[in-house]
This record gives structure tokens, C-alpha cells and sequence, in this order.
């Protein structure tokens, strides 16, 4: 602005930045004045102020013409979010059409009745008097006495025919679209009613045969490497046994010890790889699982989740290895071979969770699924591709250590 007469600052030098109540001062003096008459500074600060106000309009512009971007924006997103919202509805409205049953009076007119003039709700006809009250309808003809819901009753009703003719009759006068749903309506209400009175089965856990477990003893002992005294302890406890089959049973039960299911381990054979759960077994409500560590009475405060009971035993075992004893720690080693059959709800107010899986793809699959749904949680892997093989394998070295511990005795 040097040819305003104006100079900024500079370093060093002892000149003194005018005082904005002296420029002011001298704006306001030479505002009425003739600009002839004007002195210098008056002319000076007369154009700086006018420079500043320029300067202040074209901001004001800039910021309304963003403002008037933003705004138009705003009204577009205004408009997309009221047409998906009147989507919405329109869908909505068409699944509750299509969850509806078809008006009774609809039906009852083409079946041939005829609406009571002296009752909007009693519709006549051959044998019936038939009173409709949304869903709901009862014949009072002294012959019948007799109620009903929903518009495939209505026309087995009247017509006095079944199921299949009833259906063929609502796709003739409404429709194959219509006859559908009267259809879904009608499954519907036979579904609920079902599960409402039906007795829900209850789990039967596999018949123990004792003929059995010595067999199925040795395989989880000598081929599995498990300890005898645990393996043991769980037969007692009732946890593992055999069944008819040979298959090592093991029990799953809710946190709260209820039996809910059984996985099995087929042990018959060289190469058995059978390995299922027992039939009615509720996989999201038990697990097998022990605990172990800490003291009987503590809360649980780790759980190590695992692909299947053996790999859980295996790693329970290869841990009180390591650590020389229990650990401090009350734990939980469980196994859950899905992310579905996880319980987040218990999980998330454990201290420490372990997802301990397999060394592979599966496993890393399965441990970030359950990372997801519990983001304190931890990733292990075996050094071996799983449990029960790294039991083997340490299993094997000890063995060939004390080998040679005695070939050098």
C-alpha cells in the first residue's frame, strides 16, 4: 500500500504504527469535508478505509455464495432422504398388504353372501349367518354355531370343501397374487398357534454305554495324548463317556449347567473322522467347557475359546505345562467351532477373552469374526496346526528327552 503513503513495519527501525483511534479520529474529521479540502492523512486513511470495506464485501459475497452452495446441497440431500423415505413406506406398505389376510367381506361377496342391512357385520346367505369381524368370523346358524379366522377358513366354511379346493377357488376370484396371500396369512396364524401350544422337544442326550469307554478311554488317552487323570475326572464328572457307537461323548451345557447338547467324536477305526453333534443338541445355548485355575469360588476371569473339546483339553493341558501350575486365574477353556455359536452377551464382561484357533486360514477367519464382535479380545495360534497336535508333538520330544536321559544312565 505504498501508494496510499501507508508502509508496513520494518525490523529494527524506531518508527511507531499509528494508533487506530488517531486513524479513526482522522476519518471521521474529513468525512464531510470537500475532497479538496482533505489533508493527506485525511486522503490516506479515507482510501484505506474504503479498501477495507471492498475487502469486507467481497468476503460477504464469498461467504454468501458458499452458503447458498451449502444450502442447495442441503435441500438436495432434503429431497434424495424424502423420496428413499417414501420408498420405504411404499415397500413397508406393500410387505404389510402382503402379511394382510384379504378382506372377509371381500370374500364372503363372492362367495355368494349377502350383507344384513340391519348389521354391517352379518352377512347371509344358504345355511349361514355368518358375523365378520376383521379376521374373524362365526357362523350363527342354529345348525352350525361354529367361528373361524382368516379367508381360507372362510371358504372351507361356506363351500364345504378342503384345504386344496379352498385355495383354487381364492386364486379364481382373486387371483393368483392375492390367493398368496391369504395363503402366507393363513400359515402364519396355523404358525404361531403351533408354537404356542406345541411343547418345545427337549434335548436327550445320547445312552451311555460303558461297554464302550475303555475303548474310547485309550483313544482320548494314547491317541489324543490327553491326561489320564483328566480324561478320568471328566468320565466321573459324567462330562465324557461312550456311546453305543463308540463315539466319544462329550456334553455341553449352559453357563448355568444345564445339559443342552453333545458333540461326538467317533473313535472306531484307524482313520475315524467322524465328528458331529447329537440330534435336538442347541448349539447357541450350551458348550463344552471347564474351568480350571484360580479358586472353585471366583468369578471367571479369561476364557479360552477353542475349535473342539479335545483342542480345548489340549490347550488347558499344554498351559498348566508351561506355567509349571494352575494358573492365578480362574479360567474357562471353551469350545465354540463358530463366531454363530459364541456368547457375546457372557463374553463381554469377561476380563480376557482368547481366541485360540487354528494355525490357518480357517482359524484366523474364525478369531477375526470373534475380534469383531469382542474388540478387547486376543488372537492365539498354536505353533502347530492345532492343539492337540503341538500335545503330540511336546508329547513326543519329552518322551525322546527322557529316552536319552536313560541311555545315558
Amino acid at each position: 500500500m505504498q501508494h496510499l503513503g501507508l508502509e508496513r513495519g520494518i525490523k529494527g527501525s524506531k518508527a511507531q504504527h499509528q494508533d487506530i483511534k488517531d486513524f479513526y479520529r482522522i476519518v471521521e474529521e474529513g468525512k464531510d469535508l470537500e475532497p479538496g479540502k482533505l489533508t493527506s492523512e485525511q486522503l490516506q486513511a479515507k482510501a484505506a478505509d474504503r479498501d477495507r470495506a471492498i475487502r469486507k464485501k467481497k468476503e460477504m459475497e464469498a461467504t454468501a455464495k458458499q452458503l447458498v452452495k451449502e444450502n442447495e446441497a442441503l435441500e438436495a440431500r432434503i429431497q434424495q432422504l424424502s423420496a428413499e423415505n417414501q420408498q420405504l413406506r411404499s415397500e413397508l406398505k406393500q410387505l404389510a398388504d402382503q402379511l394382510r389376510d384379504l378382506p372377509l367381506e371381500d370374500v364372503a361377496w363372492h362367495l355368494g353372501l349377502t350383507q344384513d342391512t340391519k348389521g354391517n357385520l352379518r352377512w347371509k346367505g344358504v345355511g349361514h349367518i355368518i358375523n365378520i369381524d376383521d379376521s374373524k368370523w362365526y357362523d350363527f346358524s342354529p345348525s352350525v354355531n361354529k367361528g373361524g379366522g382368516g379367508a381360507i377358513d372362510l371358504v372351507m366354511h361356506v363351500m364345504g370343501c378342503k384345504f386344496k379346493e379352498a385355495i383354487a377357488t381364492l386364486n379364481d376370484r382373486f387371483g393368483e397374487s392375492l390367493m398368496q396371500r391369504a395363503v402366507t396369512h393363513h400359515a402364519r396364524e396355523q404358525a404361531a398357534e403351533i408354537a404356542q401350544t406345541e411343547p418345545t422337544p427337549q434335548f436327550v442326550p445320547p445312552v451311555e454305554d460303558e461297554t464302550n469307554w475303555q475303548a474310547v478311554y485309550n483313544y482320548l488317552t494314547q491317541k489324543r495324548g490327553l491326561s489320564e487323570n483328566l480324561v478320568q475326572h471328566l468320565h466321573t464328572s459324567g462330562l465324557v463317556y461312550a456311546d453305543s457307537q463308540q463315539n466319544a461323548v462329550f456334553l455341553m451345557r449352559g453357563l448355568d449347567g444345564e445339559t443342552t447338547g453333545a458333540f461326538l467324536r467317533g473313535t472306531r477305526g484307524e482313520d475315524n473322522t467322524f465328528m458331529g453333534y447329537a440330534t435336538g443338541t442347541k448349539r447357541t445355548e450350551g458348550w463344552f467347557y471347564i474351568r480350571w485355575g484360580g479358586q472353585p469360588s471366583d468369578e471367571i476371569q479369561r476364557v479360552v475359546l477353542c475349535k473342539s473339546p479335545v483342542d480345548a483339553l489340549s490347550f488347558a493341558m499344554l498351559e498348566v505345562e508351561a506355567l509349571g501350575e494352575m494358573p492365578q486365574q480362574r479360567t474357562m477353556c471353551m469350545a465354540a467351532d463358530n463366531v454363530r455359536s459364541v456368547s457375546v452377551e457372557f463374553l463381554k464382561n469377561i476380563p480376557t477373552v482368547v481366541a485360540a484357533y487354528d494355525n490357518d486360514a480357517a482359524g484366523d477367519e474364525t478369531a477375526q469374526a470373534i475380534m469383531e464382535l469382542l474388540p478387547l479380545s486376543c488372537r492365539v495360534r498354536p505353533q502347530a496346526k492345532d492343539w492337540n497336535q503341538e500335545l503330540l508333538e511336546q508329547l513326543r520330544k519329552s518322551e525322546q528327552k527322557h529316552n536319552k536321559q536313560l541311555e545315558r544312565d
